[in-house]
Parts: structure tokens; C-alpha cells; sequence
């Protein structure tokens, strides 16, 4: 199965898409859907509307790897406005008026010291996390706010990149599941000025970088093809596990081998055949591999 086929019904793979401001992220998968012919497709990690950046889009069977995208590292560049606060932590909400901000540099970085490493973070009352079956972004349409529960999140970086009063701009390493909006927040809080986030763009998910996305404006259905990549570029942060002929197709088979003493040290690997191709995802049980998602189809 060619992931540059022309053929709608064979397409399958991946996408690093350029998300920019202004659409969903499910508008930019309804396009795609479109582009491809093709019902099957979805994405991993949401961006706001205001939030541009890299946005990991999987077609066919592919999309049962997005799970694997989803729990990488994110890299964000954020442009914060402080003296200022939002009722969404972003430039969607009611912006409250503008104060004196006096804060240094050096008073700012302190203040960030704090932010790093592990961390618990409020989500916002507009987002998508869900509360007895409803997403917290409509209980605040309602004009409701509820106790919501900190989550645990991870900042492995945390950089100032530019601070020009009141604006100050970001380089951000974190964990998946980190508001960026409420690290805007949180921040403005400590400060004692307020903040928000007025810009945000993802640089980074795990391998997929911003130097490798495609607009999704310059995509069409004639060339839409040529950069969908092969599914297993997905899990291409995950140990590899080569195989032969009488493994792979007990593998292929969802059949379990045994582990052998050179195979990789790790519970879950993205398994290739004799000649490379790309088998799917097996993990491992005692001393077995036992086959996961199988991709390949003699």
C-alpha cells in the first residue's frame, strides 16, 4: 500500500500540517477529508483558532497511530500581553483594561523559576476537558464556573525569548496535556499584573517540526498525495525491532515470537519485515512480542 498514491481509497499516512490562525483544527481536518475523499481522518493535539503551528494529521488506517503522536513532547513559541487579563486566558475572551506594568526582566525570570519542571496546572474554564460528561467550555457559555481539578503537567523549558513592555515572548518545551493559555495566566498572577496569551505557535510534536509542515492553502486534490507519509513515520520516536521472514509472519499472522537477547529493551516497538517494511506495532509480554497494530498486508 503506496501512501503517495493517487488513489483516494489507498492513501493512507500522515500529514504535518502549518495550521494557521483563524481555523479549527477540525476545519483543517474537515478539508482534508475532503481533499482525500476520504471519511477517515483526524489529528493529534488540538491548536486553538488563534494558535498557529504544527498540527499532526493521520489518513486510512494510519489514524489508529495518532495515539502514539499524541503524548509527545510540544514546543511552543507564546507571545504573552501583560497587564492584562482574558476570561479565556486568550485573545477570544473580554480583555480587561490595561495597567502599568513594572516588572524587569530579572524580576520575570524569577517569577518563572517557578513554572518549570514539574507543575500543576488549572485548566481553563473554555476548554474541552470534560465534567460530568460536559466540556467545560459550555458550562462558561452558560456563564457558569465549576471546581475544576489540577492536573500534573511537565515544563522541561521555559526561555524568554524577548521582553518588550508589556509583551513578552516564550520559548516553551512541555508535556503533553499543558495549557500554554493558563501558564499565561498563572504567570500574570504571580507577577500581580495579569496576563494573557495573545499568540501562540507550535513549533514542534515529538519529530514533526514547523521546518516540515505544509500549509493546508496549498494543498489540492491533485498533489495532496505527494506529502502524506508512510504511517510509521508517526512512531518514529519508538525503539525498532527488525525481523525475519518466519517472525514477521507470525507477526503478521497475530501470532506472538519470542524476544530475542539483541531486541530492544522496551514495551512497546514499531516492527519491520526482511525487507523493511513497516509491519506495525507489537509489544512486548514476559518474553514474547505480541503483535499490537498489524499494518502490513501481503
Amino acid at each position: 500500500m503506496s501512501a503517495r498514491s493517487t488513489s483516494s481509497e489507498a492513501v493512507t499516512g500522515i500529514l504535518n500540517i502549518d495550521k494557521p490562525v483563524g481555523p479549527t483544527s477540525h476545519d483543517v481536518v474537515r478539508k482534508l477529508r475532503w481533499l482525500l475523499d476520504k471519511k477517515r481522518v483526524g489529528h493529534a493535539g488540538t491548536l486553538d483558532p488563534l494558535a498557529s503551528g504544527v498540527l499532526v494529521v493521520a489518513a486510512g488506517r494510519a489514524t489508529r497511530l495518532l495515539e502514539y503522536v499524541v503524548g509527545q513532547r510540544k514546543r511552543y513559541l507564546a507571545e504573552i500581553r501583560l497587564g492584562q487579563t482574558s476570561t479565556t486566558y486568550d485573545g477570544e475572551g473580554e480583555i480587561s483594561p490595561a495597567q502599568a506594568v513594572n516588572a524587569s526582566q530579572d524580576e520575570i525570570e524569577t517569577t518563572l523559576s517557578a513554572f518549570r519542571g514539574a507543575i500543576k496546572q488549572i485548566p481553563p474554564m473554555h476548554s474541552a476537558v470534560k465534567q460530568k460528561g460536559r466540556p467545560l467550555y459550555e458550562l462558561a457559555r452558560e456563564g457558569r464556573e465549576v471546581e475544576r481539578a489540577a492536573r500534573a503537567v511537565t515544563v522541561y523549558e521555559l526561555e524568554i525569548v524577548r521582553w518588550q513592555s508589556p509583551v513578552l515572548q516564550l520559548r516553551i518545551v512541555c508535556s503533553a496535556g499543558t495549557y500554554i493559555r493558563s501558564l499565561a495566566h498563572d504567570l500574570g498572577q504571580s507577577l500581580g499584573c495579569g496576563g494573557y496569551l495573545s499568540g501562540l505557535q507550535r513549533t514542534a510534536v515529538g519529530t514533526f517540526t514547523i521546518a516540515d509542515a505544509i500549509s493546508p492553502n496549498s494543498l489540492t486534490r491533485n498533489n495532496v498525495a505527494d506529502f502524506v507519509q508512510p504511517p510509521d513515520r508517526a512512531v518514529a520516536h519508538l525503539p525498532r525491532l527488525d525481523t525475519q521472514a518466519p517472525a514477521a509472519d507470525a507477526l503478521v499472522n497475530g501470532r506472538r515470537i519470542r524476544r530475542q537477547e539483541e531486541d530492544p529493551d522496551a514495551d512497546v516497538v514499531r516492527a519491520y519485515g526482511p525487507s523493511g517494511e513497516f509491519i506495525g506495532i507489537v509489544v512486548a509480554r514476559d518474553a514474547e512480542w505480541k503483535p499490537h497494530k498489524i499494518f502490513y498486508q501481503p
